[in-house]
């Protein structure tokens, strides 16, 4: 019998030998795949409402600090620090808000952090220079604008001079008001209204999944980012638990206004895929030069809020439009600037291999009704999946989710790829199923092996996590080097919540066939309601799914949108005064196909 070497890695035991592979440690991987794999909180907020145990993770403010990364989020009772926007590790600070930051503030003013998250929308700007151990100061002096404060942007000019940027309502404006650094950052003067939402005039405005509500759009989140010498004002809409919620953004020459309408809105969107929903985020500039932008993703499951953070490539043309590339944007893509073609272009090309192949367990389903917030009825959630079958664990919908009826060492999950592949990367998204786990506790982690066969008889671990003391929602494993199978399996040993729950098992690499070929007679025509357009295409043997692309010029298609199967789709985002181009390509498990021909609509 061959021997085993164990390994001890950044606190996981990593088990190698001739036929056992070796998983890089996460300090070491070149590569990260959204959701952001970092040990959200159970929201706790809502308690005493509704006893509902959820993560979430949303509203990202990210600053760069001394050198390190700051992301600040709602209601999370503390922050979380990186060296290298790949390993995060979560602060507990010496004070804080009691009841967690909500939509919280952060910027760098002089030699410190300042933030504002008050729960209540009343309260002083908060400082330190210590953010790692977060000995948070106030200056006693209470903000007390006339609708309180509402998902606040802090905003610091190169001049010194500070703006608070504020609101999260489907009634009133975004608004700005410049506070006085000399004393006690108070306002100077009254706040001053900047703009709106027109879901009249822009499409991706409206309400509802696939914006098909009538609801009134909510409009939240603003932050700003100054590019030579312009003032670009993102905003959030319509509403954090669609599959269609952006970032949008407005422009001026002045931190002021007024602000002008980006005619390439949305700036962030991403309506389908794994993960959808790309708004409410924070757009920041890296130590090499490159811009990043981090987003609120819905998962909306237990409750409406149940979100997660995504971080895309993001940056400025040359003529200033403003981009966020969501391109394929829950697969691979490089850290390393040296592997990618260039920062804009950061996807591995690593497809997904496990799309609805055949998958088994040798665990029941469980029989159990589902404690959620359920507001389907009144407009405000997609409705709820309740087919917790083993089929859940593999087709590329975070809402729908396998629940196992056990929780021990004995469960698997086993994959069949249907052909050997190469596999570079994995993925495993835990949810929560009747979770009764509030706040922080230090008992939550993940436990488990992944093991790859050819045959289906002889197996090998190609990641072993049976000791992890890590909390990994998300687990994103890259590979040390590719693996050739066939199957790939998942041995449960642990997870904290009573219920072993997985939403998806991903797994990434290249398939050994062919590409698809390009999609024929691609056709796009607009709607009398010139929101809309309707684009077609004729499907593409072999292909898995489709990523249609569009935009205001030809050169610059930077929106996007990944569908599986489908050949068509109701674009419903449009502006009715722009013209557009589109652009349409197919994807398998082998790679990517040559994009058609750019059409042009009036």
């Amino acid at each position: 019998m061959k021997s085993l070497i164990f390994t001890f890695l950044t606190g996981l035991f990593v088990v190698t030998s001739s036929f056992a592979q070796t998983v890089k440690s996460k300090e070491n991987f070149k590569t990260y795949c959204n959701p952001l794999d970092i040990d959200y909180s159970y929201m706790s907020h809502y308690r005493a409402s509704y006893d509902v145990s959820y993560r979430s993770g949303a509203d990202p403010a990210v600053v760069r600090y001394k050198g390190k990364y700051y992301l600040f989020v709602t209601r999370s009772h503390g922050y979380w620090v990186s060296d290298d926007l790949s390993n995060w590790k979560f602060i507990r600070p010496q004070s804080w808000y009691f009841k967690g930051s909500n939509a919280p503030a952060a910027a760098v003013y002089k030699d410190k952090i300042i933030a504002y998250g008050d729960p209540s929308g009343r309260g002083p700007i908060i400082e330190t220079d210590n953010p790692e151990l977060g000995d948070w100061k106030t200056n006693f002096a209470v903000i007390n604008l006339s609708n309180g404060i509402q998902d606040p942007d802090l905003f610091v000019d190169d001049d010194g001079r500070v703006y608070l940027y504020e609101e999260s309502s489907n009634k009133w404006p975004i608004r700005v008001v410049e506070l006085d650094t000399a004393n006690y950052f108070i306002p100077k003067g009254e706040e001053k209204d900047l703009f709106k939402l027109h879901p009249e005039k822009h499409g991706w405005e409206r309400f509802g999944q696939n914006h098909t509500s009538d609801i009134d759009p909510y409009i939240e989140g603003p932050w700003m980012v100054k590019h030579n010498g312009t003032y670009y004002l993102e905003f959030g809409a319509p509403g954090t638990q669609w599959n269609v919620y952006a970032d949008g953004v407005y422009t001026s020459d002045s931190p002021m206004g007024p602000f002008k309408y980006a005619p390439y809105n949305p700036v962030s969107y991403k309506p389908g895929g794994f993960l959808t929903g790309s708004g409410h985020g924070s757009t920041i500039k890296d130590k090499n030069g490159n811009y990043w932008h981090f987003a609120t993703m819905a998962i909306s499951v237990n409750y409406k809020f149940e979100r997660r953070i995504g971080m895309y490539p993001a940056g400025f043309e040359d003529d200033g439009q403003m981009y966020v590339n969501t391109a394929y944007g829950d697969y691979p893509h490089y850290l390393d600037l040296s592997e990618a073609k260039d920062h804009k272009h950061r996807f591995t090309g690593w497809m997904l291999l496990s799309y609805k192949k055949p998958v088994s367990t040798n665990s029941p389903v469980v029989k159990k009704d589902i404690n959620v917030v359920d507001e389907s009825g009144e407009g405000y959630m997609q409705e709820q999946i309740k087919d917790f079958s083993i089929q859940s664990i593999n087709d590329e919908n975070i809402r729908s989710y396998w629940v196992s009826e056990a929780n021990n060492d004995s469960i698997y999950v086993q994959v069949d790829l249907q052909k050997p592949m190469r596999v570079r990367a994995l993925q495993i998204n835990f949810q929560d199923f009747n979770s009764h786990i509030f706040g922080r506790p230090d008992t939550l982690r993940q436990q488990f092996k992944i093991k790859a066969s050819l045959d289906g008889k002889s197996w090998k671990t190609i990641a072993d996590y049976s000791e992890n003391k890590k909390d990994m929602p998300h687990a994103y494993i890259e590979l040390q080097e590719p693996v050739e199978a066939r199957y790939i399996r998942y041995d449960h040993k642990y997870v904290t919540n009573n219920f072993l729950s997985i939403s998806e098992f991903r797994i990434f690499g290249k398939g050994q066939g062919p590409k698809p070929k390009t999609p024929k007679h691609f056709k796009v025509e607009r709607q009398e309601d010139r929101r809309n357009a309707d684009l077609s295409w004729e499907k593409v043997k072999g292909a898995t799914g489709y990523v249609l692309y569009w935009g205001i010029e030809k050169n610059k298609l930077n929106l996007s949108v990944l569908m599986y199967n489908d050949s068509d789709y109701e674009i419903r985002a449009l502006n009715t005064d722009q013209d557009y181009y589109f652009q349409v390509e197919a994807f398998n498990e082998n790679g990517i196909s040559e994009k058609s021909k750019i059409l042009h609509v009036d």
